[in-house]
């Protein structure tokens, strides 16, 4: 009879075509992992991989045999969690990408007291504006908006991800605000040109009543950061567009103010990411509650929303 280590060690090899990082998330050394894989393959008298030194790669009988035990794994690894986790403290490393403005202005703030209740858990949080990839970069969960949910990925939706444009009061003093999203155009405006596209990003808004109008400002500034955007608009260097997390503390305090308070573009929902391919770690089920009470208490959804505030 197989040990559970040898079959865990192959099925996560499978899953990440790689020794290193199925020993990472198995919190095993490469060795280990090999051994053990390499234990099954004797015991079972068949070779599961082609080795090279730069891919691993499941053989015909490699993939019969991951098909053939991959859910019947999960399974016995679901009952060994629910017989035993009551009484485990979630523990380990918790690898969470985010960006950041975002996650210093609203989730950083969040991890003393996290740690004090879970004090096993050793955060690595990686600031960055892109859309990672959870499974391929060994990522326990990501928090931002329009990830490709691929399979065995799940969205847990934490708030609206809605667009305003925004300048200061030395900027706006003296000119006339505009009636509608077509009168940004008086304006300077400060654009962002896209890293992943290379474009410049334009936004179509919206109002409660359903209408739609094209927010278009003129480039007279063009940045690749949405921190640097909100600068130069506290520099007073004309009209931007930015989501409302980015700017909501500088709007609260009055450094910046709101044009068309009845108008927002839609960019979708701002959604903790996280896998379901395989038995979702304790850590990360606490990570997930822990971020969710806190939008829950401090009302960050509704504060988040473009229209009327």
């Amino acid at each position: 009879m197989e040990t559970l280590a040898n079959l865990e060690a192959f099925i996560r090899s499978a899953e990440f075509g790689s020794f290193s990082e199925a020993a990472r998330r198995l919190s095993l050394t490469p060795a280990a992992v090999s051994r053990n894989v390499a234990m099954l393959e004797r015991n079972l008298g068949i070779r599961l991989f082609h080795r090279s030194t730069r891919k691993l790669s499941l053989t015909e009988a490699g993939e019969t045999f991951r098909l053939a035990i991959a859910e019947n794994l999960e399974g016995i690894q679901a009952a060994i969690a629910g017989i035993g986790g009551a009484g485990n403290e979630p523990a380990g490393t918790l690898k969470v990408s985010m960006a950041l403005t975002f996650g210093t202005m609203y989730i950083l703030p969040l991890l003393p007291g996290f740690l004090q209740r879970y004090p096993q858990i050793r955060p690595e949080w990686h600031f960055e504006n892109r859309r990672v990839d959870l499974v391929t970069e060994g990522y326990d969960a990501a928090i931002g908006a329009g990830f490709d949910l691929g399979t065995g990925l799940v969205a847990h939706t934490l708030a609206p991800a809605h667009v305003i444009a925004v300048a200061s009061p030395v900027y706006l003093k003296g000119r006339s605000l505009p009636e509608d999203p077509t009168g940004l155009q008086q304006f300077q405006g400060i654009v962002q040109r896209s890293l992943r596209t290379g474009r410049l990003q334009q936004w179509t808004m919206r109002n409660a009543a359903g209408e739609e109008k094209a927010g278009h400002l003129p480039v007279s500034l063009a940045v690749n950061d949405p921190a640097a955007m909100q600068e130069a608009a506290l520099l007073g260097l004309g009209v931007t567009m930015l989501a409302v997390p980015d700017v909501l503390p500088a709007l609260e305090t009055g450094r910046l103010i709101q044009l068309l308070p009845e108008w927002y573009a839609d960019a979708g929902v701002i959604s903790l990411y996280y896998s379901t391919r395989t038995l979702q770690p304790a850590k990360t089920r606490a990570f997930v509650e822990w971020v969710t009470e806190a939008f829950r208490n401090q009302r960050l959804a509704e504060r988040f929303a473009g229209g009327r505030r």
